[in-house]
């Protein structure tokens, strides 16, 4: 058999918004079929003239500490001010103040503002954030510029650790999807596991996952789907954290980057997402959803995929039709699994691959 490009019949599931199209491309150029479902869309701002009143108080209020939660907020943030003419006075009011930062690329942000940082939470966590903060905020101004879609009670716990003041940033807002019929697809999709894997660049983008699948009463079909059957692949620990409480295993490359998110992801469906066998018609391999036999490669539908999988797995053994149809859940009836066994061996080249043992069920022809 002619060798694939490592993601070739692999469906993945991307949620981001910001940077999708890089990495829409680096898994296409992979050979996988990518669906785009952004579950948060950064906001415009349409109205600066908020973080405009909000940077104007900071200078005025001189804080004597300041917080800084994501690289692009910060760039956001700075841009705008310049746009306004108040460029300058924001970087002096940094540059007196001592920084807090969490995580490495606002860290890169900071230095290459010119600025040096009091203290960096390396592994981006907002709890180390807070745990570098305590005993130094007592009856203190302190600046918050805040993360997207939520401060995760940053304000309020920085009032507990002391801080007289807190003053909140909002460089930018994300705005809601879940209500789209896009989102609807997604989650029927990933709880049918009619996708390989679904990546995860925010931990929002997981909490949003969450809430729409909630709403559409299908969390527990979710949670158990992306524990079992889909790959979930996420940039960092952050990103992981909402998963991990959730009882899902994501993968999370050493380096928080969405380039190592990448080559993991690539990796693991290259190592775990492909099944082979040996069969009387010769060798056959599963990658995703596409099943080749003797060099022929043919596309399933994600239920055929589901059945070929579980075939596969058996090693030959007899698989009753009960057994069949738990592993492909969307068949609601033995008559619906009857019909996508009849339409597999059809897309088949080799029908017989799938072998009838009268009155037990089905196996793998070996």
């Amino acid at each position: 058999m002619n060798t694939p490009k490592p993601l070739a019949g692999f469906r993945l599931a991307v949620t981001s918004d910001r940077r999708s199209a890089e990495l829409i491309e680096a898994f296409e150029r992979r050979g996988a079929e990518v669906t785009h479902t952004p579950l948060l869309q950064l906001a415009p701002l349409d109205d600066e003239q908020q973080l405009i009143s909000q940077t104007q108080k900071l200078i005025e209020a001189r804080p004597q500490i300041v917080v800084i939660t994501t690289a692009y907020g910060l760039r956001r943030w700075v841009d705008t001010a310049e746009a306004a003419g108040l460029g300058d006075q924001l970087l002096g009011t940094l540059g007196q103040a001592q920084l807090y930062v969490r995580g490495a690329k606002a860290h890169g942000t900071v230095k290459a503002l010119g600025l040096e940082p009091a203290a960096v939470a390396k592994d981006g966590r907002s709890a180390s954030m807070l745990t570098l903060l305590e005993g130094k905020l007592q009856g203190l101004t302190v600046a918050l510029q805040l993360h997207a879609d939520s401060d995760h009670g940053m304000p309020h716990s920085l009032r507990e650790l002391g801080a007289s003041r807190v003053l909140k940033v909002e460089p930018y807002r994300w705005q809601d999807t879940s209500s789209d019929s896009g989102i609807s697809a997604l989650v029927e999709g990933l709880c049918a596991a009619h996708f390989d894997a679904v990546t995860f660049t925010s931990a929002p983008s997981v909490h949003a996952l969450f809430a729409a699948a909630k709403a559409r009463n299908r969390l527990p079909a979710l949670l158990r789907s992306l524990a079992e059957r889909v790959v979930v692949a996420t940039v960092g620990p952050v990103t992981a954290a909402p998963l991990i409480e959730a009882g899902i295993s994501p993968l999370v490359p050493e380096r928080h980057r969405m380039g190592a998110m990448i080559g993991q992801l690539v990796e693991h469906l290259g190592s775990l997402g492909t099944l082979q066998a040996e069969t009387v018609f010769g060798p056959v391999q599963l990658r995703g959803r596409t099943f080749s036999v003797q060099g022929q490669d043919c596309e399933l539908t994600p239920g055929q995929a589901e059945l070929v999988r579980a075939l596969i797995e058996a090693g030959g053994s007899v698989l009753s039709r009960d057994e069949l149809g738990a592993a492909m859940p969307e068949a609601s009836s033995k008559h619906a699994l009857d019909m996508t066994l009849s339409r597999l061996r059809k897309a088949l080249p080799q029908p017989e691959i799938i072998a009838t043992v009268i009155k037990r069920g089905y196996r793998l022809n070996t």
